[in-house]
């Protein structure tokens, strides 16, 4: 089934050096899973992230084959920052059949789309997948990633949607990582973000929310991500 098209609402954010949790991901009931590379997996367990994420997407792509009622979550890997070594090996690593999409982290310039696109442009022509067909979920985690979102979401015919990395950019406004209710300090944020992607015709998705232990909270988030425009979640 092509499904570059379909407008995906539900992420599951799940850590690649997890074989187990990898596995029993793709028969969750969400829209896609995003198998992670980036933060959340420590530098020494980045390599065995990739192998068995490589591994789990062989398993699909064959399965996918013989078995063609075959249904799981779309399958993306959020790969390291643009630019830097471990992104190249990632790349290298997991685009290959079974791969749907990337999510791109730190993002800032159209530029770094650009490269990963023709990364993406020589390889899978390599591994066997149709031009194109990787799909790019872009993560706006900064001030000038802010500033310049529009532009990386039209960079690319590959740009599905914009998803906002409310955490790094938090930080970089010196704003306290504990969020509550609405997250009334990020308004400017989201709704910049989700004006962007309104105008270039992409997907947004909404941040996650990272108190678990504050369900009054989690429950105001539930709420507000459609109230502000986005049409995804985390």
């Amino acid at each position: 089934m092509d499904r570059k098209n379909e407008l995906l609402r539900s992420w599951m954010f799940v850590p690649g050096n997890r074989q187990r949790m990898i596995e029993k991901s793709l028969g969750v009931a969400v829209d896609a899973v995003i198998m992670n590379i980036e933060d959340g997996v420590a530098p020494a367990e980045k390599d065995a992230a990739r192998k068995q994420i490589a591994a789990c997407l062989d398993q699909v792509a064959t399965r996918l084959k013989t078995e063609k009622q075959l249904r799981t979550p779309a399958r993306f890997v959020r790969i390291n920052a643009v630019g830097h070594e471990r992104s190249r090996d990632d790349l290298g690593s997991v685009v290959r059949q079974g791969l749907e999409g990337l999510v791109v982290p730190k993002v800032e310039t159209p530029e770094q789309i650009k490269t990963v696109e023709e990364t993406l442009d020589r390889r899978e022509p390599e591994v066997g997948l149709s031009r194109g067909s990787v799909r790019l979920l872009v993560a706006i985690e900064s001030p000038r990633g802010l500033f310049n979102a529009y532009s990386i979401a039209t960079a690319s015919p590959r740009v599905i949607g914009l998803i906002f990395g409310a955490e790094d950019f938090s930080r970089e406004l010196s704003l306290p990582l504990r969020r509550e209710g609405e997250a009334r300090d990020l308004i400017y944020a989201r709704s910049a973000l989700v004006t962007a992607a309104a105008c270039a015709h992409v997907q947004s998705v909404d941040g996650v929310w990272p108190d678990l232990q504050d369900t009054e909270g989690l429950r105001h988030l539930r709420c507000s991500p459609a109230d502000w425009g986005f049409q995804g979640c985390r």
